[in-house]
């Protein structure tokens, strides 16, 4: 390995999504509030979510992407470029994202976590993507694949779900819900930026507030995002992580 390759400064999470403004609707308000207490965040985007029936095309997709970005406050927004409606899990495409966690080196990835019936089938290739670049990236004896990029291992692996399907992702059992009350309007901010997806749509705002209020509600408060964990974790001060200190 080249022990002289440049690397960026690390982010904390990543959250990765098949299309522009999937991270948004599944947990932007969450990332707004890592922002706010100091995380380093960044958005992986597998495709360019491009053609869709409103849209200019791929350049005005990005500028909406990069406008959303800057309504959460993230640190990276990167775009894989791989093949929107033509989406599917395969050793390339895990190879790609795995390069991204090798030279951003997050200790928590954020995914899709199940299928999203009558919604795009992408959603569910991300998934098996972003499990299988987790796993990619700690793997050593494999530079040829990773441009030299040295080996990161993913600490934490959480799983998002889309604001409008169901809160409990069947089959986990250790979820979690985030307090976004302070952060629901940067969140519904970040998806009206999107203009070409939802300007012809605009019940989708409210019913993704209407969402957060009710997975706010199940924790006891105003607003929430909830998430899987991919298997069960350990903590180390109970108080500070369930106490709301």
């Amino acid at each position: 390995m080249n022990s002289t390759i440049s690397l960026p400064e690390p982010l904390d999470v990543i959250a990765v999504g098949a299309h522009p403004d999937d991270v948004e609707i599944a947990c932007g308000g969450t990332l707004a509030k890592l922002v706010d207490q100091g995380y380093r965040v960044g958005i992986i985007d597998l495709t360019d979510g491009e053609p869709t029936p409103n849209s200019p095309g791929p350049q005005a997709r990005l500028q909406e992407a990069e406008s959303a970005a800057a309504a959460l406050g993230v640190h990276q927004r990167i775009q894989l470029q791989l093949t929107n409606r033509r989406l599917f899990d395969g050793f390339d495409q895990r190879v790609a994202l795995a390069r991204e966690f090798r030279r951003w080196r997050p200790t928590m990835v954020i995914g899709f976590g199940d299928k999203t019936p009558m919604a795009s089938p992408d959603h569910w290739q991300a998934m098996q993507i972003t499990d299988g670049a987790i796993f990619y990236s700690r793997l050593t004896k494999w530079d040829d694949y990773f441009d030299q990029l040295p080996v990161h291992s993913v600490s934490r692996h959480m799983y998002f779900r889309l604001a409008v399907e169901s809160d409990l992702i069947p089959g986990l059992s250790h979820h979690v819900v985030v307090d976004v009350s302070d952060t629901i309007e940067r969140k519904i901010e970040s998806i009206r930026c999107y203009a070409s997806q939802f300007d012809h749509k605009p019940a989708i705002f409210d019913r993704v507030r209407a969402a957060a209020t009710v997975t706010g509600a199940s924790a006891g408060v105003a607003a929430g995002e909830s998430f899987a964990a991919a298997k069960p974790y350990a903590v180390n001060d109970l108080m500070a992580t369930v106490g709301g200190k």
